[in-house]
């Protein structure tokens, strides 16, 4: 028929291939912010705020510009799970596994070659590669277990709540796996020398740790609820669209 889009030969229907491109957005979205989160990592520190104690001086808040964009990840793998299912959302989290390998290789291949070294950039290649070898080393181990608890955690609620209350299953696999993801890859980063610019020797290390751990949380904490309302939103649109009944997923 004319003017109708000629389908490819692995798309069984016009639906299969909608499901599919949905799939490839929601699976793209979460590979390329993983990619972009790893690169930035660490290399800045942004400062939300300061108290000032009597007990413990000054207390500084602050999270790694690489936190920012990871919020996202979590909003991709709730909707992954809850339209296509425990598996394809495993899938996607082996893949970006094997994606950090991948950043890691080009790092390092980047730094052994020969290179033209009058030319103006090695030391912030060089500078870049040390603070991204340490963020994606500590982000591979706690990416591993948080987004591996969030698949597992939101399929327990879903089963528990016959399908039911999608807040509860967001929400309470979001926050435990953000918690778990947050305290590995503080202490990681630091065992690894990635925080030898923002943990200094003026108070303690461990409640400067602390005190990492607890902003990096509560801003994640807070981006978890907040993305509760695009999930609300997207799953019942985006079931009808692609004729999925989320309930079987």
């Amino acid at each position: 028929m004319q003017g109708k889009k000629e389908l490819h030969p692995v798309e069984a229907s016009p639906l299969h291939a909608r499901r599919e491109r949905v799939f490839l957005v929601l699976a793209g979205l979460f590979l390329g912010t993983l990619a972009m989160l790893n690169i930035l990592g660490v290399l800045r520190f942004i400062k939300l705020g300061e108290v000032e104690t009597q007990s413990l001086g000054t207390l500084t808040f602050a999270v790694a510009v690489g936190v920012l964009p990871y919020p996202v990840t979590f909003l991709c793998t709730d909707l992954i799970c809850e339209l296509y299912g425990r598996a394809r959302a495993n899938a996607v989290v082996w893949v970006g596994l094997l994606l950090n390998g991948w950043v890691l290789f080009i790092l390092w291949l980047g730094g052994v070659l020969p290179g033209t070294e009058t030319l103006p950039g090695k030391g912030t290649f060089f500078d870049v590669r040390t603070l991204a070898f340490s963020a994606t080393f500590a982000s591979m181990a706690a990416y591993f277990a948080a987004q591996f608890t969030d698949v597992w955690l939101f399929h327990f609620w879903k089963r528990v709540t016959k399908g039911k209350h999608l807040w509860l299953r967001n929400n309470a696999s979001t926050m435990v796996s953000q918690l778990v993801d947050t305290v590995a890859v503080i202490l990681i980063t630091f065992w690894v020398g990635g925080l030898a610019e923002v943990v200094t020797e003026d108070s303690p290390v461990v409640q400067q740790l602390i005190l990492l751990i607890i902003t990096g949380y509560l801003f994640k904490f807070v981006c978890a609820a907040i993305d509760t309302i695009p999930l609300y939103w997207l799953v019942p649109r985006l079931a009808r669209w692609l004729e999925i009944d989320t309930n079987r997923t």
